[in-house]
Formats: C-alpha cells, structure tokens, sequence
C-alpha cells in the first residue's frame, strides 16, 4: 500500500474544500431558521446567504432556489406528471430522457415505466437530436406536456450534451427542460438568465461542499412540481423539513469557490490531458471514450484491452490511487456501464474513469502512472505466458 494516495475521483464526490468546512462548522449551533427569534434569524440570514451563492453559480434569481437532500431527491421531484401553476393542476403526460443518463434520471421519477421514452446517443454519447425532435412531434398533447430531462454533462465520460439546441427542441415542441448539471456545475459556465434549462439539478458533493445537500434551481416560480416532501411548507412549500443549515452553508461556500474557479478549469484540462498521454504511452491499444466530443475538463473514461475494470480498479487502490470503473452509484455492482451499452460499446466492455479537480497536482498524476505501468506490465507478462 502506498504511503500517500492520489484521489481521482472527483466525479464520484470532490473532497470538501476548506471554505465549506469552516461554514459548516459556524452553522453547527444554528437555531431552526423557521424560528422569529433572534437566533432563528441568524439561522435564516445562513440559508439565504448560501442560497445567493449557489443563485450566482448558475446565473439563476435566489428566490428559484430550492434545497434539497441531494441530486436524487431533486431528481424525483422534479420528475413527475403533477405540476402546479398557481392554483391550478399541470400534468406532464410523457417524460423523455437519453439512455446515458445518471440512474436517478433515467429510472423516471414518479412516471410509470409506460411514461418514460429513452432518446438513444452517438458513439459519443451525445444524445440524438432528429430522434428527439421526432419523439416530441409525435407527442400527444392532448394528454399533457412533455417533459424532458437530460443531462448537462455525462458523469462517466465527461461529455457535454448540446443542450442550447436541445432547449430549442423542447421549446418548439411546447415542452419543458430539466438538466441535470450535476457534474457540469462549477466545471463549465452555467447561465439560467438566457434560453437554457427550465429546471437544473445540482449537487453539493460534486464541487466540493458535504454530502447530504443538493438544490433545484428554476428559470421562474410560474410552474412547480407536486412537492414530494410535504409538511411544514418550508422552501416556499416545495420542499417541506427544517432546513439542513450547516450543509446549506457549506454548499454556499463551495458554490462561492466553484465560481471562482471556472477560470481553473484550462489548467484542469492540461492536467487531465496528462493522464490521457500516460494511457495511450502505456497501452497504444486503449480507447478513450468520447473523446470525439466536447468534455468536461476533469473526466477521462478509458479502456484497455486484456484488462477488466474491476480488477484494475483494485489494483489502483493498492497502489495508493482512488479511481472509478464506472459510476460511483453503481460501482458496487456488477455489470457493464449502461452509458458504454448506450454509445454501442456492447455488454462486455469495462472501462476506468480519472476525474480530477483543482488541486490535483504532479505527484497525484505521477502516482497514476506508476500504477497503471505496473498493471499494464502484469498485463504482458500475461500474455507471455500464454
């Protein structure tokens, strides 16, 4: 076991930066912010502070910020037949989603399973635009609204979807557009004062504030969905329970720090461009997937003939590296990775994934090479003997 580790897999959940762990720790004695007292305001003035931050993060009004345990629940709220505007009753008859989608957008929501169209992808994983326009068209409006969601940027490969023309898509169809932005946050410029997304999920986790806290943002408060926590009518009435104050502050920290460093993300990129030259040093044979399209900055999903993901996944670990086979959520699983079926890559195939941040530095790269030199190298002696 190596005596230091390099942690490349910030897909998975960024390591929580110094700033949201100072917030937190201030609002652990925070009173209930429901409360009028003076404390209860102090409490108040936390969350509506933090709730600004993640607001500027995306470009987005504070008061369309609604907090919530994470990404999944934002997730399950959001996709569901039952809105409201007002008073009055929206249904959303059909919900449209791409087959590389997180698991928490692709299993539908609250939509039965008869509800939900999967929207193929490319080699790339870039969702396929005619046959979306062509699913749309033949909505039956009759019924409802359509409803899609897609994600902004793809948490295994890092590829960006186009999602200003998807938005055009959507609009022309009369639809509605949730994105889950949940690895794109803080990785690439989000705007929701312009013709972008209806609704973005986001994660604390992801840029670097606690686990346990995610937000959805919304382009105006005309149309909302049927809340899915009901009780107290905190959060405006769209999400019910006493707020998570300390994780809340520390998300706004983080939301603060991910603005700020956008402009990080060209030294991300050289970095993770590093990795990708180590791959094809070692192995000439591997692949790197998606690798045609726009990516995030700190992703890399690659394969290598000869040797399964899983297996190498452990070997990393024991060399000291932390690093994915895929999705962190379904990693524990076994099986070939959905979005790898989805851009035709067939059952079998396992793949790697680096994903790095700001303060990956040269020995955590270092780190990466000497491990993935042993495992190519265990790989040829393999082959040797057979």
């Amino acid at each position: 076991m190596a005596a230091t580790r390099a942690y490349l897999d910030y897909n998975a959940s960024a390591p929580l930066i110094a700033e949201a762990r100072a917030a937190m720790v201030a609002a652990l004695d925070a009173a209930n912010p429901s409360s009028v007292h003076t404390e209860g305001r102090a409490a108040r003035r936390l969350v509506e502070d933090a709730r600004r931050d993640v607001a500027r993060l995306v470009n987005a009004r504070p008061e369309h910020i609604v907090f919530t345990s994470g990404a999944t629940e934002a997730a399950s709220t959001l996709l569901t037949p039952d809105w409201q505007m007002g008073r009055g009753a929206i249904r959303m008859s059909h919900l449209y989603v791409s087959e590389a989608d997180h698991p928490c957008v692709l299993n539908g929501g609250r939509f039965a399973a008869a509800q939900v169209t999967r929207i193929g992808v490319d080699s790339n994983g870039i969702a396929d635009l005619e046959a979306l326009a062509a699913a749309l068209g033949q909505h039956n409006k009759a019924a409802g609204l359509p409803l899609v969601a897609i994600h902004a940027a793809n948490n295994e490969t890092g590829v960006v979807q186009p999602v200003g023309r998807i938005a055009e898509i959507v609009k022309a169809a009369g639809g509605v557009l949730v994105v889950d932005a949940v690895q794109a946050a803080g990785r690439i410029p989000l705007d929701m004062s312009g013709p972008y997304a209806d609704y973005l999920i986001l994660s604390s986790h992801k840029i670097g504030g606690p686990k346990g806290v995610g937000a959805i943002v919304a382009a105006s408060d005309l149309m909302m969905p049927r809340p899915l926590v009901n009780g107290g009518g905190q959060e405006k009435g769209h999400r019910a329970g006493t707020e998570n104050v300390a994780g809340i502050a520390g998300f706004g920290a983080a939301a603060r720090a991910a603005l700020a460093g956008l402009d990080d993300m060209d030294a991300v990129a050289r970095r993770r461009d590093e990795v990708e030259a180590i791959v094809t040093e070692l192995a000439p044979d591997a692949e790197i997937f998606g690798n045609g399209a726009q990516r995030l900055a700190n992703t890399t999903f690659f394969a290598i003939p000869g040797i399964k993901a899983e297996t190498a996944q452990i070997a990393f670990d024991l060399a000291g590296v932390a690093l994915s086979a895929g999705s962190a959520c379904s990693s524990g699983k076994v099986g070939p990775s959905h979005v790898l079926k989805a851009m035709g890559h067939g059952d079998s195939l396992g793949a790697l994934r680096v994903s790095i941040g700001r303060a990956t530095g040269a020995e955590d790269i270092a780190a990466f090479r000497a491990a993935l030199a042993g495992i190519v190298a265990r790989r040829a002696g393999k082959e040797e003997a057979a």
